[in-house]
Formats: C-alpha cells, sequence, structure tokens
C-alpha cells in the first residue's frame, strides 16, 4: 500500500516531564537534537541517581509524573523562557534561584500529599534543569531515543472507537500531532525518512512509542478512566502508539505544513 501523505495538525511541548502541554505555533527544528524546549525540567522524588555531569536516562517512575501520580494533572503550568518563570496556575516561580526552585518544590509536594500516597519527607522533591548540563545530548524524555515524537491523530480515532469513547490526544504526550495518515501506517516506516514542508527537516523514523498508564489518566480530571495500554494490546497485539524521530536535517515547521513520508 503507498503510504498517505499528512499535515500537521499542532505542535506541542512539554517543559517540565509529567506536567501540562503547550501549544506552539511554529518552532526550529535542529538537526540532531531534541524538540525545543521539551522535557528540560523534572521533579525527581528522592535519589533517583541522576548525575547532571553524565547524565543517563532513567525510569520515569523516579520522578513525578502521571504514570506514577495521575494527582499531576490537577497542577496547571507554564513556561516562561524569557522570564525565566514556570507558572503553576496564576502563582509564578524564580527558576534562576534556589529560593524559586525550592518554593516549586514544596507546591507540588502539599498537592502530592492531599491526593496520593506520598511522604515528602522520606521523598523530597528536587527540581532538575538539564540546561545545567548537557541540554544539546539528553531530554528528561521515557526513551533514549526520544528526539521528537509524533501521534497520528486517526491511530488515536481508531483506538478510540474501538474502545468507545473519545479521547484526548494530550493523553499520549506527543510533540507533532498529524492528520491524514491512516491509523497506524507510521509503525511501519521504522528506518525511513519523513519530509515536512517542502523543503523543511528531515526525520528518520527510528521506533514506534510503547505506551504506559500515563495515558491512562484524564488530563482534565487527573483521574484514571481509561486503560489505553490494555485497549491497544486487546485490539492490535502491541501497545505502541505514535512514533519517535530523529532530525537529520533542520528547519521550521508549523501547524498547517505538509508531512510527507519517503516510503517506496
Amino acid at each position: 500500500m503507498h503510504p498517505t501523505n499528512g499535515t500537521i495538525d499542532s505542535l506541542w511541548r512539554y517543559p517540565i516531564k509529567g506536567f501540562t502541554p503547550e501549544r506552539v505555533e511554529d518552532t526550529c527544528l535542529i538537526a540532531d537534537h531534541f524538540f525545543p524546549f521539551d522535557r528540560i525540567f523534572a521533579l525527581e522524588v528522592g535519589h533517583s541517581g541522576y548525575d547532571k555531569a553524565e547524565p543517563k536516562f532513567l525510569s520515569k517512575m523516579k520522578y513525578a509524573v502521571l504514570a506514577r501520580y495521575p494527582a499531576v494533572a490537577r497542577l496547571r503550568t507554564r513556561y516562561d523562557e524569557v522570564g525565566e518563570r514556570l507558572y503553576i496556575g496564576d502563582r509564578a516561580f524564580d527558576l534562576t534561584n534556589d529560593a524559586g526552585r525550592h518554593a516549586l518544590e514544596r507546591h507540588v509536594e502539599t498537592v502530592l500529599v492531599a491526593h496520593e500516597d506520598y511522604d515528602p519527607v522520606a521523598q523530597p522533591l528536587r527540581f532538575l534543569d538539564i540546561r545545567e548540563g548537557v541540554i544539546d545530548r539528553y531530554r528528561f524524555t521515557d526513551s533514549a531515543k526520544g528526539f521528537v515524537s509524533i501521534l497520528n491523530l486517526n491511530s488515536l480515532r481508531d483506538l478510540s472507537q474501538r474502545m468507545g469513547r473519545d479521547l484526548d490526544p494530550q493523553r499520549l504526550r506527543a510533540n507533532i500531532w498529524v492528520e491524514g495518515w491512516s491509523a497506524f501506517e507510521d509503525h511501519q516506516w521504522v528506518g525511513k525518512q519523513i519530509r515536512i514542508g517542502d523543503d523543511g527537516p528531515l526525520l528518520e523514523v527510528l521506533k514506534p512509542i510503547v505506551r504506559c498508564v500515563a495515558t491512562h489518566v484524564n488530563p482534565d480530571t487527573a483521574e484514571r478512566d481509561a486503560e489505553i495500554v490494555t485497549a491497544l494490546w486487546e485490539h492490535y497485539g502491541h501497545r505502541d502508539c505514535g512514533i519517535y524521530c530523529r532530525i537529520i536535517e533542520g528547519g521550521r515547521i508549523r501547524a498547517g505544513d505538509p508531512v510527507d513520508p519517503l516510503v517506496e
């Protein structure tokens, strides 16, 4: 079957791992880098073993994320890269000094204590900032190959139909949402390339994204209300939805750009 061409529906970044997605109108991808401002922060739970000088990929369960604490979805965050502030609701936390970072840690701990089985004395939160280390070659992604993540919206629609309910794409936390591809056809393109725009970035498809229980959390209610991982296995025989890609050639991208698989 000849692959179908797609179009960028929207672009998303997740500045703090596990927390609120932020929509961006356009952005510039750089070869062999990650999606801009994506997963540059994380909140470590207890002592994860993270070393900013020599960071290694750790289990997501070492951090305050939806898979571990659904109540994270109660915290509506927004990152201001110009002012170096992280907002939770209307409250701003200054990320340029220890006082601001510690205030952020304590604020999130208060929410987790109220809604989760969490002990801040035994497992205090620590704000991590990859910009203090090796931002060009590491992010707080779930995979060492998580440079850019793409969600095929028709795959999610197919799953939604089989589950008998609408599923918010934000559950899957991808950087690029694509319209127009046939459901799950992108999983067949591993090792192939994707061109965005007429002369825009060139991406290499690395692997399908294996989904976890973070997708079970409703981003609006912070409740686990849809067993997406189970449904993927029952209906398709795998737990994958979406693809990870590496940036081969950089360039600017925006909503509405064509996304064409270079597959014979």
